[in-house]
């Protein structure tokens, strides 16, 4: 699967180059030689940051400063992020080192949110703000207008007990094993309500590998 396929889940225009370097780890670079996305990441940021400050101000108006803020904050948090770039796959294209392939680097949140900010600074940098624009309307913008979806992306464990409580189901409880050494130890958390199995989840914590099993599990929910 090419870059061109992911160009189209996007919904904006970024140079062949750029792209490619938007979606290289630094551990890949580090393995391989070359540049990283961190740079990329950087103006990203800034820009996904703009953008939704934009958004908000000008479609929240009986908002206060301080609303504002937390809303803002609540769409380009980390996990936000991550939850955009899981819904486009983003992770499938991912340049990873070794290293990080083999602990569960393409479903990290903060490896996904890090590339999805590299990738709108890739964006600005081929054709413009319109570029980047293009992207976060289709898939940060859409969570403005969906309180549930932005509380979902920021605290998926609290919307998933929110979530089975409305279905009448018991809470989640999670249970927990790690592997691998112990400087690399990686945990995978199994989400159960009552003594049904819902979703399993990686992370190298055990409070990422929670929040993993929670998203996946919302996301199982939400497909019932």
């Amino acid at each position: 699967m090419g870059f061109s396929e992911l160009q189209s889940r996007l919904g904006g225009n970024i140079s062949p180059e750029l792209l490619q370097l938007a979606l290289t780890h630094s551990s890949y670079a580090y393995e391989k030689g070359g540049e990283n996305n961190e740079r990329l990441e950087f103006l990203g940021d800034s820009i996904l940051g703009y953008l939704v400050a934009v958004q908000v101000f000008k479609d929240h108006a009986p908002l206060n400063e301080g609303e504002l803020t937390k809303l803002k904050n609540g769409v380009v948090s980390a996990q936000a992020l991550a939850t955009a770039a899981n819904r486009i796959g983003l992770g499938e294209f991912l340049l990873l080192g070794k290293g990080e392939e083999q602990t569960g680097g393409r479903s990290k949140v903060n490896v996904l949110a890090d590339a999805f900010e590299a990738i709108l600074g890739a964006a600005f940098l081929s054709f413009g703000i319109e570029s980047a624009s293009a992207i976060v309307e289709k898939h940060i913008v859409p969570l403005l207008d969906d309180p549930d979806a932005i509380r979902e992306a920021s605290d998926p464990k609290t919307s998933l007990l929110e979530k089975l409580q409305k279905l009448k189901r018991e809470p989640a409880r999670y249970e927990i094993v790690g592997s691998g050494p112990e400087h690399e130890m990686i945990y995978t958390a199994t989400c159960f309500s009552g003594d049904k199995e819902l979703a399993q989840g990686d992370g190298t914590t055990k409070r990422g590998a929670e929040t993993q099993a929670a998203i996946a599990a919302l996301r199982l929910l939400a497909e019932k």
